[in-house]
């Protein structure tokens, strides 16, 4: 998703004629699209912000930096995406070198921003703070128009996404606190937007959502959105991320296994392997629910490949609460797994829970799931082999 906003994004300024770089030093505008999901992403961005601001005033001190020499202003720094929304004013107290942020909503205002802030005069002892809203409390969305700039970073393939922010309130989730409430695209634009990358030679997409199983357009739910895709001329080859298990269907296993242009891969993320754990994560969902649907998938989805996200240390995970999640991971043999160590996200449910489980014990037990599916993973890969 953030890949995409920040092709969206690129796409805006370079039709402001900004061109785009790969290096700071060099650049009139800095933008970190950043995402608030784990805390080690977040930490990567306050990193590089100290690593900037301490740059900038060392170089203030020796009067010595490369704007200097190019006899122009400092650059602006922007904060973009899901920090933005989460942190707001707090990273201007944080971080002052910042300049402005935006949130995931309010990315199309990124161009005027920018042609503002660049009147302004920064001397070196003027230290300027930009304050706008940044998030629309009324509901508002983003322009359609601002996903037609025509800008992809791979010639390729497109990211094309079919529904923005979420209304699951998972207990661990910071996403509809950052993104927003569920909001889904008009199927017209989707199919659009797919012909305009097809017009410029891409001809395979991925289509994108928090969860597009919940997509719904009038008379138009996920299933029918993805039979009107498969039917699109040019197109060679499409998938699909990221599925909910709630909302995940026999109907969309069957669609799956007849649409010839669609990849047979399932991304569906377990997250826990404890229904006690899933209860309190608010995941709608059983282990056996869970299991049910691998089933069928395997089964309706002929050598589809299956994938998925798994949280280890979630507040009060027990070792009997552990092992059911290894047992889990046994018994789906999956064919990759992301694994992830519990961080609170500001905002959530789950942030007024104790995060009871020591960092260590939190790394075992992600050693161990990780070294379950490397084997598991392994074993597939001789399988296919040896069935090729």
């Amino acid at each position: 998703m953030n890949i995409r906003d920040s092709e969206v994004v690129s796409g805006l300024l370079r039709a402001m004629n900004c061109e785009l770089i790969t290096g700071s030093d060099t650049a009139d505008v800095i933008l970190f699209n950043t995402c608030s999901v784990r805390q080690h992403a977040e930490d990567k961005v306050w990193s590089e912000l100290g690593r900037l601001s301490k740059r900038h005033s060392q170089s203030r001190a020796v009067g010595n930096t490369p704007y200097a020499k190019r006899n122009t202003k400092r650059p602006l720094i922007g904060v973009i995406g899901c920090m933005a929304q989460t942190y707001k004013d707090g990273i201007f107290r944080r971080a002052p070198v910042v300049d402005f942020v935006v949130g995931p909503s309010d990315i199309a205002k990124i161009p005027g921003i920018i042609k503002k802030l660049s009147t302004i005069d920064y001397r070196p002892s003027t230290q300027v703070i930009f304050e706008r809203k940044l998030w629309e409390t009324d509901g508002q969305t983003r322009p359609e128009e601002i996903y037609r700039n025509g800008f992809y970073e791979d010639e390729n393939h497109a990211y094309v996404v079919i529904s923005e922010g979420c209304s699951n309130f998972c207990s661990y989730c910071v996403v509809p606190y950052a993104r927003g409430p569920l909001h889904n695209r008009a199927h017209k634009d989707i199919l659009d937007e797919i012909r305009l990358a097809l017009d410029k030679g891409i001809a395979a997409i991925t289509l994108l959502g928090q969860n597009v199983n919940a997509y719904a357009d009038k008379d138009v739910n996920f299933v029918t959105l993805i039979e009107l895709v498969n039917s699109i001329k040019g197109l060679k080859e499409f998938s699909f991320v990221t599925s909910h298990p709630k909302d995940t269907s026999i109907e969309l296993f069957k669609a799956m296994s007849k649409l010839d242009k669609l990849k047979k891969y399932l991304h569906l993320p377990v997250q826990s392997g404890s229904d006690r754990i899933l209860k309190l994560m608010n995941r709608g969902y059983t282990t056996k629910d869970y299991l049910d649907l691998v089933e069928n998938y395997r089964t309706i989805v002929k050598a589809g490949t299956l994938t998925t996200d798994i949280m280890v240390g979630f507040p009060s995970e027990t070792k009997a609460d552990f092992k059911d999640v290894y047992e889990l991971v046994k018994k789906a043999q999956f064919d990759a797994a992301y694994i992830f160590k519990y961080s609170p996200r500001p905002h959530t449910h789950a942030l007024q829970w104790p995060d009871d489980v020591p960092t260590q014990e939190k790394a075992r037990r992600h050693r161990i799931i990780l070294d379950l599916q490397r084997e598991i993973s392994r074993n597939k890969g001789i399988r296919k082999k040896v069935t090729q």
